[in-house]
């Protein structure tokens, strides 16, 4: 029975495919990618000769319901994104959503994704955690940055190099300067680095190092227990 696979691609190292990966790209009946030409460098990098169509956030609402019945009608459907796993912070929830109430198979394979190795190195508390991705730009920042100053749990943003000062100084508005970071860029690049310090020291690393490229925010969680009645576990 046909269905759609999520297919995880290299966030930044060509090389972190998986075999598996390869190899469901090679079989799939069409690739769905969320810009076709990113995609197109990493099919002809591991000589993928497959048909592309473009599924994104601008055109995805409208392709879902064609998509699933393509699916249904024996297509095996593969869906990647720029970069990472589908529906993670990028394009897919609303396909997998749909093929999931058609009673379609949905399969996501294991593979690259931005956050584990930016929690992994940061040295913060990493058993728990908080996965926050993109914060919204204006209405419910503010709400947001508030929630995640009292989250107890280590938290996850994901943010663009010409926003992040804006987003840090608003942490430390929020949480405390001495609120201990860890700040990630360009994961599995060349030019990879990750950054440890109060949100004041990181705050004055970035003002004196221009931002560039993608960045992955991993803060510490907050250390002021919830007022109120706490119930105990049942021993």
């Amino acid at each position: 029975m046909a269905k759609l696979i999520l297919v995880p691609t290299p966030v930044g190292n060509l090389e972190d495919m998986t075999f598996r990966a390869v190899r469901i790209l090679k079989e799939a009946d069409i690739i769905l990618a969320e810009d076709t030409r990113t995609t197109g460098v990493l099919l002809k990098y591991y000589e993928i000769e497959n048909r592309l169509q473009s599924h994104h956030k601008f055109n995805e609402h409208q392709m879902v319901e064609r998509i699933a019945e393509r699916i249904i009608a024996g297509e095996n459907v593969a869906l990647v994104s720029d970069a990472g796993t589908p529906s993670i912070s990028d394009p897919g929830f609303l396909l997998v959503r749909e093929c999931v109430q058609k009673g379609i198979e949905v399969e996501c394979l294991p593979g690259a994704t931005a956050f584990v190795p930016a929690l992994a190195v940061s040295a913060l508390p990493s058993e728990r955690f908080c996965f926050e991705g993109f914060l919204p730009v204006k209405k419910g920042r503010l709400t947001r940055l508030r929630a995640i100053a009292a989250e107890e749990r280590s938290s996850i943003i994901y943010e663009a190099p010409f926003r992040l000062l804006k987003t840090l100084t608003q942490l430390a508005e929020t949480c405390g300067a001495d609120r201990q970071i860890s700040v990630s860029r360009e994961i599995s690049k060349k030019f990879e680095e990750t950054v440890r310090g109060s949100l004041e020291e990181i705050i004055a690393h970035f003002t004196a190092c221009e931002p560039r490229g993608e960045f992955v925010i991993v803060l510490h969680g907050s250390e002021i227990k919830q007022v109120g009645h706490q119930p105990k576990d049942n021993v």
